[in-house]
């Protein structure tokens, strides 16, 4: 059986260390630096010689016994705990839907969007059917470019309004569009399409069908801003008449005003409801 002899035992605990206390080699301590306690094991016999100070030992007299650690600078549930100049800081978490990256001076993290296209909104139609739809209070000074994608299950097409900033609908005479389409084995090349002076313009031109939905998908260029014509280009594919069309357009409103979003309608008035309408909205920031 193994024996223990007290007399080789040489730690000695001395509580807080004081400046008033004289100490030995293998006296041990507790003391504060900072903001880190940490326990100390005397190496030299000392009197009024602290055990170390911002951080660093004092080697001479004194060594780590149990290196303590800072308090954590972390205040919130999902807050993490990274390297800055010179200590360890506090990261608050980001907002919903935004992910951690490294910064623009490439010396630190941040939150920020994860990708060129961060989503703005995305949605359905709405449960009981209705004949327009707004999509509104997507533009701001947030993005330059713009995205709109969407699938319309139904025996009609789109024609198209913008929304104003100040949330009225652009019903007079100021669009003017110009485009071309294609269809499923027809002869020669593809066919123009255009018109001038209307209140509204149109995104897909051709109706599809309940069972194989319209899929466009719109660009915006800084929609929001207030010194500029709104312009946006589509590209459009549906099956019309069991033949698949295509078709590329532009529309342009003639006047210079911030707009925030679009106003959709069938040229039919047929329903749009959560069943048959999906759409995205996706926005871009120019580096």
């Amino acid at each position: 059986m193994a024996t223990v002899n007290l007399g080789k035992i040489k730690l000695k605990w001395r509580g807080t260390w004081s400046s008033g206390g004289s100490y030995t080699a293998d006296d041990v301590v507790e003391y504060t630096d900072g903001s880190v306690t940490s326990s100390y094991i005397a190496v030299a016999s000392s009197s009024n010689q602290t055990p170390s100070s911002g951080g660093t030992v004092n080697s001479s007299y004194w060594n780590y016994a149990a290196k303590g650690q800072n308090a954590s600078p972390t205040t919130t549930q999902g807050d993490l705990i990274v390297r800055g100049a010179s200590a360890d800081e506090r990261l608050a978490i980001g907002a919903a839907g935004k992910v951690l990256k490294v910064n623009s001076g490439a010396n630190g993290l941040e939150y920020g969007d994860g990708s060129v296209w961060t989503e703005i909104a995305s949605g359905t139609g709405p449960s009981s059917a209705v004949t327009s739809i707004d999509i509104d209070n997507i533009f701001s000074n947030n993005y330059h470019f713009y995205k709109l994608f969407y699938s319309w299950a139904q025996d009609d097409w789109f024609k198209m309004r913008y929304i104003k900033a100040d949330g009225s609908i652009e019903s007079g005479n100021v669009y003017v569009g110009s485009g071309s389409y294609t269809k499923e084995n027809s002869a020669g090349g593809p066919s123009r399409i255009g018109f001038t002076n209307q209140n509204y313009g149109y995104y897909n031109y051709w109706n599809s069908a309940s069972d194989c939905p319209s899929l466009c998908e719109i660009t915006y260029v800084d929609p929001y801003a207030s010194n500029k014509e709104t312009i946006d280009w589509s590209w459009a594919t549906q099956v019309h008449v069991s033949q698949m069309y295509q078709q590329i357009f532009s529309n342009c409103n003639m006047n210079s005003y911030s707009v925030r979003g679009v106003r959709l309608f069938g040229s039919g008035n047929d329903p749009i409801n959560s069943t048959n309408f999906h759409y995205l909205v996706l926005g871009a920031k120019v580096s």
